[in-house]
């Protein structure tokens, strides 16, 4: 199904439930390559939810959404460590994004697809479904950005490191980090061997 038509049938349904308004949203005007402010979303009018991982805006290592505990427990055990020792130096750690489904995380693909105007530039950004850390649990994407550079200090002290260069945001648990530190990030997610298809 084309991305317009399901945009149409998307207002169509929420036009009929009271959910929107009848005059038609402004169409974003694309740049060259920008540079995303935090970690994908998912596509306007995607069939998506809490059981794929969506994370409401706000969500702590707390919390028992899908997204939240489905993350490895090794993981979420240090990242709520971490938010712990952050919280008693005035910084909030919100996760934005964690476990998320294969079906999720095909939809937050085809939309940087659409963005970006292939899959090859697309994988710079975000995972192919089938081979995302986030659909193993194994990663969370954090914010705000004063939590991003707390933990780009302190991360290494509870094994969390910052993968890749181009996405501050995203944390894996690195056990050998705690002795040895975090190793040198990959430049982007198309030069991680492990998403390799």
């Amino acid at each position: 199904m084309s991305r317009h038509l399901l945009s149409v049938l998307v207002l169509v349904a929420m036009l009929a439930l009271g959910c929107a308004t009848t005059h038609a949203p402004s169409s974003p005007v694309a740049l060259a390559a920008p540079v995303p402010e935090g970690p994908p979303q998912p596509p306007p009018g995607a069939s998506r939810g809490l059981a794929d991982g969506m994370l409401p805006a706000g969500t702590t290592v707390y919390d028992d959404h899908p997204g939240v505990i489905r993350v490895d427990r090794r993981l979420l055990e240090q990242l709520r460590a971490a938010t712990a020792d952050a919280s008693a130096q005035g910084v909030a750690i919100v996760v934005n994004s964690g476990w998320r489904s294969k079906t999720y995380q095909a939809l937050l693909f085809e939309e940087a697809v659409a963005e970006r105007g292939s899959e090859a530039a697309a994988a710079a950004w975000v995972a192919r479904p089938g081979t995302s850390v986030h659909e193993a649990g194994a990663a969370v994407d954090l914010g705000p950005s004063s939590a991003v550079d707390w933990l780009a200090q302190h991360g290494p002290d509870y094994g969390l490191c910052q993968v890749y260069d181009n996405e501050p945001w995203h944390f894996e648990l690195d056990p050998d980090a705690v002795e040895y530190g975090c190793p040198p990030p990959y430049d982007d997610p198309s030069d991680d061997p492990r998403l390799q298809m």
